[in-house]
């Protein structure tokens, strides 16, 4: 009969008092996963000397990396969350250069943190937590080079220029315990650089609207 009423107690205990099962004023959240910057590159043509070079492009490649974002919850709905990463490695091609020049040029790597303002618009209760996000994004380009063949064929000296722009973000985590989540998340990056670089005595330059979408996939815990 006691055994029967301590159970009784603890179930009525457990019903009556639910668990906490995800955000809360106070929270900090760490998540990691893999993440895919895509970029929707949008270029200038090429210009040597100044003068445009007609149909020429540059285009960037897809590259995936470690992402992890460090969250902190300001209220039970608003959070604010530094995203960061591995760095990331793309190869760079041109077309409508010239024969022998076309095809793959270049490859760079960089690192584009991103702070940004987030809405977690369902009840702290829910096992969902769906969010919205903006914010600022830095993006530092570096270990810029040209291919052996690029090499040979005189170009030389390439650098890009670092870029500030706003981001726009989509987000949900569900939770698997009252700490664990799975979560999964996409950006929307304001990435615009200009290339530069030598081609034996003439400059070459190219203005690329990197603009990538950010998807992540990864499992996040709550302190």
């Amino acid at each position: 009969m006691k055994t029967s009423a301590l159970l009784s107690s603890a179930l009525a205990l457990t019903l009556a008092s639910p668990l906490v099962m995800a955000h809360k004023e106070g929270d900090f959240i760490v998540r990691a996963g893999a993440a895919v910057v895509a970029p929707q590159d949008d270029s200038s043509a090429v210009r040597v000397n100044g003068s445009a070079v007609p149909g020429s492009k540059a285009t960037i490649d897809n590259n995936t990396q470690l992402g992890l974002t460090l969250s902190y919850m300001l209220t039970d709905h608003i959070g604010i969350e530094l995203l960061a990463a591995t760095p990331f490695k793309h190869q760079v091609k041109v077309s409508g250069v010239a024969p022998g020049i076309d095809g793959r040029l270049a490859e760079f790597k960089h690192l584009p943190p991103t702070l940004s303002l987030q809405y977690f618009p369902l009840a702290p209760d829910s096992k969902w937590q769906p969010y919205i996000g903006a914010g600022i994004n830095y993006t530092r380009f570096f270990d810029e080079g040209f291919s052996r063949a690029q090499r040979a064929n005189g170009f030389s000296s390439l650098e890009l220029d670092e870029s500030w722009g706003l981001s726009l973000q989509l987000g949900t985590d569900y939770m698997i315990t009252d700490r664990l989540m799975v979560n999964a998340a996409l950006w929307y990056v304001d990435i615009d650089t200009t290339a530069t670089a030598r081609l034996g005595t003439s400059k070459v330059a190219v203005d690329v609207d990197v603009a990538p979408w950010v998807f992540m996939v990864g499992l996040g815990y709550r302190f």
